[in-house]
């Protein structure tokens, strides 16, 4: 008899996260894809300096996709308990990571506002959140070799 899983509070957090995540690269992105300059954002093209860009189109448009319309098809299988959501959690927290890291390498690190810091331990905490055995048990209930009951 399969029992009905309870959802940890790790879990809630992770789902949180996630949709955190989802609604920052939705907004921001789409800000950047909107209005390339970063005017919206108050973010000035000499912030680009150093990096492959002219403006914040590119960026935006990766953004958006990786780090918003992701993590909210994540959000949407985490809340239905699709076992699948947790590779995506997974995903999400090192693209988040890899976005920040290449965004130090390429611009710097900025303080102020402290989004990098915000963002990176996010991304950590993310990964650290999907290997708690609550979190897995939740959402990697099959297991690897089926034995026939019969």
């Amino acid at each position: 008899m399969n029992m009905p899983k309870s959802r940890s509070i790790s879990f809630y957090i992770l789902t949180f996260l996630i949709f955190f995540q989802a609604v920052s690269g939705l907004y921001g992105g789409g800000a950047l894809v909107l209005d390339p300059t970063g005017d919206i954002l108050k973010m000035p093209l000499s912030l680009l300096e150093g990096s492959p860009f002219n403006d914040y189109l590119i960026p935006g448009i990766i953004l958006f996709a990786v780090l918003g319309v992701f993590p909210a098809i994540v959000f949407y299988g985490l809340l239905r308990g699709k076992e699948r959501s947790w590779l995506g959690a997974v995903l999400v927290g090192v693209a988040l990571i890899i976005w920040i890291g290449t965004e130090i390498v390429m611009v710097g690190y900025h303080t102020e506002p402290p989004l990098q810091l915000i963002y990176g331990i996010v991304g950590i905490v993310l990964l650290i959140l999907a290997q708690l055995p609550a979190v897995r048990k939740i959402l990697q209930s099959k297991p690897i070799h089926h034995e026939n009951n019969n």
